[in-house]
């Protein structure tokens, strides 16, 4: 029985399922689908799938992401982002790693690989610096 509770965290999934229509802001530990609509800022630490009915519009903060629906809204993921045939996005993407199949539809920016810089900050740290 202690070892199902020690487990558990691992394998819970927060679901919004279809017909459910979400505003605001969640934040959660673990994984987490939508299939329902969700409006606002998404932050997980887990891996977040939005299934063919889902749409999102906002801000996703996740460590892995795998797309089927809609989502509209800037998407930051830390490792893999997914984007299945029948995806849509619209907005700018910033990840690790990116998966696109055929009939997926993205439209906006994309930066991968390892974490740019912000040259204006650093052009004035090191301007300060000078003096």
């Amino acid at each position: 029985m202690a070892r199902a509770q020690e487990t558990a965290p691992d394998m819970a999934i927060n679901r919004i399922v279809e017909g459910t229509s979400i505003e605001g802001e969640i934040r959660c530990e673990s994984n987490i689908r939508i299939d329902g609509v969700f409006i606002g800022n998404l932050s997980t630490k887990g891996r977040l799938v939005i299934g063919p009915a889902g749409k999102i519009e906002g801000t996703i903060q996740c460590q892995n992401a795998e797309v089927e629906g809609v989502v509209k809204g800037k998407i930051s993921v830390q490792q893999l982002l997914s984007l299945k045939g029948t995806a849509k996005v619209e907005g700018d993407i910033f990840t690790d790693k990116l998966s696109i199949e055929p009939g997926a539809t993205f439209t906006g920016a994309c930066n991968m690989g390892a974490k740019v810089k912000d040259i204006k900050k650093e052009d004035a740290r090191l301007a300060v610096e000078a003096v």
